[in-house]
C-alpha cells in the first residue's frame, strides 16, 4: 500500500488539528453543559412554579413528573449537543420518562407552556454554560433543538390522541353492538359514561344503511349532525347498517330528520322514545324490525317510525308488533264497549261507506261518525284515513285471534 505523500499527510495532520480543535471546544462547552444540568431544571421548575398557575394547582405526583421531564430535556439537549447529526428519539428521551397517563393530566397547551419554559431557562444561561466564544454555537444548537421537541411534543400527543380514539371507537362499538343484539347491561352503560353519554332522560334508536367508504368519515358526519341538533349520540357502522343511538330530544321522528343526511338511500327508520340506555334495546329491535319491513309499504316516508310500520311488522312475523297493536287498538276498544269494535269492523267491511256500515247496522250515519270519532278518541288512529284503516284491521285481526287461542 503506497504511503502518503508529504502533502497529503500535512492536509490529514491539519484535518486533525482543526478536528481536535472543535472537539476541544466542544467538550469545554459539554462539560459545562453536564455540571449545570441540575441547577437548570432547578430553575425551570421554579419558573414554572412561579409563572404557570396551573402547575402549582397540580398534585405533588404530577408535579414531579413533570420535573423528570424538564431534566430529562436538559439531559436529552446535552446528549444531541454531543451528537447533533446522530439518529436519536427525542420524544422517547425526553416524555418516556413519564407515564401515559400524564397526557391526560396535563393539555397540549400547558405542555407547550413547560417546555417553553425550560428553553427560555437554558437561552438564559447560555452566557454562563457556554465556553468562549461557543455561545452562538450553543444558541443556534438550542433553537434548533426547540424546534425538534415542539414536533416531539406534537408528536406524543398525536399518538395518544390516536390511541385514544381508536380504544373509543372499539369502546363505542360495544356498547351499540350491546343495545343492538339485546345484550345492554350495566357494563355497556358503564363504557357508554366513559365515552361521554350523560345518561339523557329520552332515548331512541335509528337505523339505515350505511354508505360506502370510510365508516370513520360517516360516524364523524353523524356526530356533527348530532352537535347542530344538541343530541348525544352513540353510533357505529355495524355490516351495511348504520346505527345510531340518539338521547336528548323525545320527539322520534325529529331526531331521525336531524341525523338522516349521513344515511345511504334507502329506508331509515326510529325506534320509539324509551327512557335509558338499558331500555334502548326495545327501540332498537323496534327499529330493527321496521327496517326489514319497510318494504312492504311502498309510500313509506323517509325517516319513519317504526311505530307507523306496526301492520308490515306484524305480516313480518314480529311478536313485539303483534302484541303492540292487540294491547294499544283491540284491547282498549274492547274495553270501550262492544258497539264501538262492531262499529268499526262493519265500516270496514262495508268499504269505510258510513251509509252503508249505518244499513248493516240499522242505526243513523251521525251514530256511526260518532262512533268512528270515538274509536278516534280511544286508538288515536282514525278509521277515515286509508293508512289508519289498514292499521285497524290487522289490529282487530289480530285481536280476533288472540282471543279465539286459549293459549293466548
Amino acid at each position: 500500500m503506497p504511503e502518503p505523500s508529504a502533502n497529503e499527510a500535512h492536509q490529514d495532520a491539519g484535518h486533525d488539528a482543526r478536528r481536535g480543535h472543535r472537539a476541544h471546544a466542544h467538550a469545554a462547552t459539554l462539560k459545562r453543559l453536564e455540571k449545570s444540568s441540575g441547577s437548570l431544571a432547578a430553575q425551570a421548575i421554579a419558573r414554572m412554579d412561579e409563572t404557570l398557575s396551573w402547575y402549582r394547582a397540580m398534585p405533588p405526583e404530577n408535579r414531579s413528573w413533570i420535573g423528570l421531564v424538564a431534566q430529562a430535556g436538559i439531559a436529552a439537549f446535552t446528549e444531541w449537543f454531543r451528537h447533533p447529526d446522530a439518529p436519536q428519539a427525542i420524544s422517547t428521551d425526553v416524555f418516556g420518562t413519564a407515564p401515559r397517563e400524564l397526557t391526560r393530566a396535563i393539555t397540549l397547551r400547558q405542555t407547550v407552556e413547560m417546555v417553553r419554559t425550560t428553553i427560555e431557562v437554558m437561552e438564559s444561561a447560555i452566557d454562563e454554560v457556554a465556553a468562549p466564544g461557543d455561545e452562538g454555537v450553543l444558541r443556534e444548537a438550542l433553537l434548533v433543538y426547540a424546534r425538534e421537541i415542539a414536533f416531539a411534543t406534537a408528536q406524543v400527543y398525536a399518538q395518544a390522541a390516536e390511541a385514544r380514539g381508536a380504544w373509543d371507537a372499539r369502546l363505542e362499538s360495544l356498547v351499540v353492538n350491546a343495545v343492538l343484539s339485546g345484550e345492554a347491561d350495566e357494563g355497556a352503560v358503564s363504557r357508554a359514561a366513559a365515552l361521554g353519554w350523560n345518561s339523557p332522560e329520552h332515548v331512541c334508536v335509528v337505523l339505515g344503511t350505511a354508505p360506502d367508504g370510510d365508516s370513520e368519515l360517516t360516524v364523524e358526519a353523524i356526530r356533527r349532525a348530532a352537535r347542530h341538533a344538541k343530541l348525544q349520540v352513540l353510533t357505529g357502522v355495524l355490516g351495511a347498517r348504520l346505527v345510531v343511538i340518539a338521547g336528548g330530544n323525545d320527539n322520534p321522528l325529529a331526531v331521525a330528520k336531524a341525523l338522516i343526511g349521513p344515511y345511504a338511500a334507502g329506508p331509515v327508520v326510529a325506534g320509539p322514545i324509551v327512557p335509558d340506555l338499558l331500555a334502548a334495546t326495545r327501540s332498537a329491535q323496534a327499529a330493527a324490525a321496521g327496517l326489514k319491513a319497510c318494504g312492504a309499504w311502498q309510500d313509506a316516508p323517509r325517516p319513519v317510525l317504526a311505530d307507523d310500520l306496526l301492520p308490515e311488522r306484524a305480516m313480518a312475523g314480529d311478536p313485539a308488533a303483534r302484541e303492540q297493536l292487540v294491547e294499544e287498538i283491540y284491547r282498549p276498544l274492547e274495553e270501550a264497549g262492544s258497539a264501538l269494535l262492531e262499529t268499526l269492523s262493519v265500516y270496514l267491511e262495508q268499504a269505510s261507506s258510513l251509509e252503508g256500515a249505518a244499513r248493516m247496522l240499522f242505526v243513523h250515519p251521525n251514530t256511526v261518525r260518532y262512533r268512528l270519532r270515538r274509536v278516534t278518541d280511544v286508538t288515536g288512529w282514525s278509521p277515515s284515513d286509508v293508512r289508519s284503516a289498514f292499521t285497524l284491521r290487522i289490529a282487530l285481526i289480530l285481536g280476533r285471534l288472540a282471543d279465539g287461542d286459549p293459549q293466548s
